[in-house]
């Protein structure tokens, strides 16, 4: 099975983040993975810092001549603003003299209960590993699990439905459309009407000194029947996707198919009748999102997710000083007005990682072409079902 260890500080040297479990002679494109990474500095609403970082892979384990080797691979993400902060961030050595060190947390992140927790006095402690910019480091590691999922067919995307209280209303009828809007908007919302809309919130959240956060919602589209089980909790689909989109940082939460809304209707207007067309299984309707039981059944995987509002406010919230026990404004901290799009990318990456890791579960194989033999035996195997 796929997994991985990161490590690294929003404003330390760099993002380093160790895979371990894809399969030997995968070709890989660094190319593709710094696409990933550019995609996800992009967006209408982000901060400063995006002007600063121009993300790019540096991988120095795993591949070789461009194909994996079956051994961990070592990804390094290099924080271009690390000039900028030597002093401050250094990991050895005394603290400057003129060092600011922060002290009023900011409701809805997670300085505080960080603080508490690590018994740090300086919030820095905290806020720099908790910072969403270590979410270029999952980043990456999706970008090679999306090039995994590519050997197999399985396309996995994703694009903005909501931001704030802006829905989209009218969407493409193809998935080819749906991912061709989606990337021509400065939101990632495939609605252009919409997506104007979108836009003048996130002016105004910026004029007021506040924040936006909305829905998106990814698809994945050419899972086999089979991905997940139903056997153990661990080892369902569903709770494996939800809890690795809920590590995301500002994701509050994740619906799969109808989600909530099928809380609120008959089972009749819920379930996807199942029909058989000579050949194969198929379904009138997707309510179940394409997971019944924590397995995929061969319909396309969709996902919705909430993202809150950013915490760091120009216009700062009530806080209390954890030095003086003062009551203050909260801190203020270099920040986006709405990091929406970024999310529905790290969201796209972090699905393609869980469904990856569950493809390498059903099929085995320590190289591409063991899977691969494994994948048409098994697709053989469903076809005569």
């Amino acid at each position: 099975m796929l997994r991985y260890l990161s490590a690294g500080e929003s404003h330390g040297p760099e993002l380093t983040i160790v895979v371990d479990g894809f399969p030997s002679n995968l070709p890989v494109s660094k190319e593709k993975i710094d696409e990933q990474l550019r995609r996800r500095q992009m967006g209408y609403g982000r901060g400063f810092r995006q002007q600063i970082e121009t993300d790019t892979v540096e991988v120095t384990s795993g591949i070789r001549f461009g194909k994996t080797l079956g051994t961990p691979i070592t990804m390094v993400v290099a924080n271009r603003d690390f000039k900028n902060w030597t002093d401050r961030m250094a990991p050895f050595g005394e603290k400057p003299e003129d060092l600011k060190e922060i002290y009023r947390p900011r409701p809805g992140h997670a300085d505080l209960a960080g603080a508490i927790k690590y018994d740090h006095e300086d919030i820095r402690n905290v806020l720099e590993r908790a910072s969403a910019r270590n979410t270029a480091t999952v980043v990456a590691a999706g970008a090679l699990a999306k090039q995994l999922l590519e050997q197999f067919g399985i396309l996995v995307t994703a694009h903005v439905v909501e931001l704030c209280d802006v829905k989209a209303a009218q969407l493409p009828d193809s998935l080819e459309q749906l991912i061709a809007a989606a990337d021509s908007s400065e939101v990632r919302c495939a609605d252009s009407n919409a997506s104007q809309r979108m836009i003048e919130k996130i002016d105004e959240a910026k004029a007021n000194g506040d924040t936006v956060g909305g829905i998106f919602e990814v698809i994945v589209r050419g899972c086999p029947i089979g991905l997940g089980s139903y056997a153990m909790p661990d080892r369902k689909l569903d709770g494996r996707l939800a809890g690795a989109l809920m590590s995301i940082q500002a994701i509050k939460g994740v619906e799969i198919g109808l989600g909530f809304e099928a809380a609120r209707r008959m089972g009749s207007q819920v379930h996807d009748p199942i029909l058989y067309d000579g050949q194969r299984y198929l379904r009138s309707s997707n309510g179940a999102g394409g997971l019944e039981g924590g397995v995929t059944n061969g319909q396309d995987v969709v996902v919705r997710v909430a993202m809150k509002p950013i915490s760091t406010l120009y216009k700062p919230l009530p806080s209390v000083n954890m030095k003086t026990k003062e009551a203050e404004l909260a801190a203020i901290e270099r920040s986006d007005y709405c990091a929406l799009p970024a999310a529905s990318v790290v969201g796209e990456n972090v699905v393609a990682w869980v469904i990856a890791d569950a493809l390498i579960e059903k099929l085995g194989g320590d190289s591409l072409e063991q899977m691969k033999d494994n994948w048409a035996q098994y697709q053989a195997r469903v076809s005569r079902r």
